[in-house]
């Protein structure tokens, strides 16, 4: 379970962002702190963000304003098909700072989230099975990070 879903704004406060490519159409950005197990098994609090999206004027008439609470949650949607047929590569699935995209039988996993008014909806997850691959990513990283000792502490008089 999670907090509830605020709508985010700007340092100006606004939060209706239009499109670059179409001024016609534009988002309002939502976060939810959600409790989420990781893939060890741990519980975790992880912010969650989600895009409204809508036209302009729309968005508009909604009236939202930042700090705003809303109704519902943020789901995550996991997939083997790709959910923007033009741009894939947008909503790939990256292992942390790994670079490494998850995947099952080496297809790619597709993540993205969404705002939903409906509060029983649940998450669809797709476990990744290239486990190997992502220990040894995670230990040549750890490897990297040396532990240097502070000559100023002296433990011998």
């Amino acid at each position: 379970m999670g907090t509830k879903v605020k709508v985010i704004g700007n340092e100006a406060g606004q939060v209706i962002n239009v499109s670059e490519n179409n001024p016609e159409f534009g988002y309002v950005r939502v976060q939810q702190t959600r409790t989420m197990f990781d893939d060890n098994g741990f519980l975790r609090a992880r912010k969650v963000f989600a895009l409204i999206p809508g036209k302009v004027e729309e968005l508009e008439m909604a009236n939202f304003h930042a700090g705003q609470e809303l109704q519902g949650q943020i789901i995550v949607k996991e997939s083997l098909t790709p959910f923007n047929e033009k741009d894939p590569q947008r909503d790939l699935k990256i292992a942390g700072d790994t670079g490494i995209v998850c995947s099952v039988e080496g297809q790619p996993i597709y993540r993205r989230t969404q705002y939903t008014a409906m509060s029983n909806a649940e998450d669809t997850l797709v476990q990744h099975d290239n486990v190997e691959e992502l220990r040894e990513a995670y230990a040549a990283s750890n490897a990297n990070k040396t532990v240097k000792a502070n000559a100023s502490f002296d433990i011998e008089g």
